[in-house]
């Protein structure tokens, strides 16, 4: 399938073999078109696929397609964020070079003698531009409008490093990716709604994260501290929705990333993340598209049975 201007897919159709048969979508006109194929990838994300997903219903799959499990749109994951960012006296220069340099794991596996379960990643920031720097200090109210507002700025631009911390989301059925009852998009697409609160275990993380964070800091020769926990644009990374797993009651995709319910569709995107880890996915959906990609090209002679 090839579509060459932006589209908007509504769903995935399927045949009286219980096989997907192509994609309805709106092109870019806004005109409904109908996409025929023999095979359907999905790589929508973990908001994106469930949505698709949960819209395509039918006679044969009236809970959504692929969803024989009810798991589709459930175990949303994030990655909650903490940013632990220190103020130095001395110009750093940490803005003119990559923004990120040291990764530390320390705290990543399970510690007997801490109150949570997983961990996290220690990820170094070293430092922001003028107009970052301008909306930190705003935001923080360290940088005040009217008189002393140049000093101010002046005092935290080019001096400004520090860590984010990572943490390892759990798969919790509670958080989920729905269809929105009265939401549509332009085209009548239901949108998603997400549901998702921070559990205990991530936010225990959390609060270990900034208590720890400052040590290096302070050491280090920070004389302020600018703390954010979570952060509140860290919902970025959207996994599980439709896990990957060998049995069909407890997942939608097998191991190799086809639907356990409709033998010529795959997923391949953070959506079938079983865990969220403490790092950034993007290595790993790479890694699994390509698996995937290699299981389809061997299997191409018994695809669907």
């Amino acid at each position: 399938m090839e579509l060459r201007t932006w589209c908007r897919v509504k769903e995935i159709n399927v045949g009286e073999d219980g096989l997907a048969s192509g994609v309805t979508y709106f092109d870019a006109g806004g005109v409904e078109q109908f996409q025929p194929d023999n095979v359907v990838i999905m790589a929508c994300n973990g908001v994106g696929t469930p949505r698709i997903l949960l819209n395509s219903v039918s006679e044969q799959f009236p809970g959504g397609l692929a969803n024989s499990s009810g798991l589709v749109g459930k175990n949303l994951m994030l990655h909650p964020y903490a940013s632990i960012q220190g103020v130095f006296d001395e110009p750093l220069d940490g803005y003119r070079g990559p923004h990120d340099s040291i990764w530390s794991q320390e705290f990543y596996e399970t510690g007997k003698e801490r109150d949570f379960v997983r961990g996290f990643t220690y990820e170094t920031t070293r430092g922001r531009g003028v107009v970052a720097t301008a909306l930190t200090g705003v935001h923080t109210g360290r940088i005040p409008w009217g008189a002393g507002h140049h000093d101010a700025y002046r005092k935290l631009f080019n001096r400004i490093a520090g860590v984010v911390a990572i943490c390892e989301d759990l798969p919790e059925e509670h958080n989920t990716v729905t269809l929105d009852p009265n939401i549509k998009d332009a085209h009548g697409i239901p949108a998603p709604r997400m549901t998702y609160s921070i559990s205990d275990n991530s936010q225990k993380m959390l609060d270990f994260a900034v208590a720890r964070a400052p040590e290096t800091l302070r050491a280090a020769g920070a004389t302020d501290l600018i703390i954010e926990q979570p952060l509140a644009g860290g919902g970025w990374h959207l996994m599980d929705t439709a896990r990957m797993g060998t049995d069909p009651q407890k997942s939608v995709v097998n191991e190799w990333g086809r639907s356990h319910d409709v033998k010529n569709l795959f997923v391949v995107d953070g959506s079938i993340f079983v865990t969220s880890a403490g790092v950034n996915p993007t290595r790993t959906i790479q890694t699994l598209a390509l698996y995937i990609t290699d299981q389809i090209k061997k299997r191409l002679t018994h695809l669907f049975d």
